[in-house]
């Protein structure tokens, strides 16, 4: 069985924080060797474990790879071979956006998809990677906030859609 993304995030959280398999477990209302599969890679957590684990923790880093791992890779991956320390990130995320925006203001979207060459297509697909990239650095940049911080993340993301729903823009 493939390992996902889960099950080393949540190894790398119970480091972190100095919490047996068997605490975790009973925080998801399993057993504690269930957990120690997730964490060896040869069981594949469900949505409830994942669930109540992240809620558990509050973590980042560990919402992140629930999300990988429930949408089979299609959102950002943890990255685990980067110096995460706020300033890197901090700095890593300027310029990661300053590379999007040169990117956005190329790509040339005014343009109907019959009026693009192949040339303009690859431009707005360089504006979309380095878009996608800036994600990846905004996301890491708050987790790492989050962490340094002890904001909750959940709480982060809470705030963020009510603003979203003062200004209409969710129903």
């Amino acid at each position: 069985m493939a390992i996902g993304p889960f099950g080393p995030a949540l190894e790398e959280v119970l480091k972190r924080k100095g919490v047996t398999r068997g605490q975790v477990g009973a925080a998801a209302h399993v057993d504690g060797s269930l957990i120690g599969k997730i964490v060896k890679g040869t069981r594949k957590p469900s949505n409830e474990v994942m669930s109540s684990t992240v809620e558990h923790f509050d973590d980042g880093q560990l919402y992140i790879a629930a999300a990988g791992e429930v949408t089979k890779g299609a959102f950002i991956p943890w990255l685990n071979n980067v110096d995460l320390h706020r300033s890197s990130v901090h700095l890593k995320t300027m310029e990661e956006l300053s590379e999007a925006m040169e990117s956005l203001q190329k790509a040339p979207i005014t343009k109907t998809k019959e009026q693009l060459g192949e040339a303009d297509l690859k431009q707005i697909k360089l504006a979309m990677m380095e878009c996608v990239e800036a994600i990846t650095a905004l996301t890491h940049y708050v987790a790492v906030l989050c962490k340094e911080y002890c904001f909750s993340w959940m709480s982060v993301w809470k705030e963020h859609r009510a603003y979203l729903k003062s200004k209409k823009y969710l129903k």
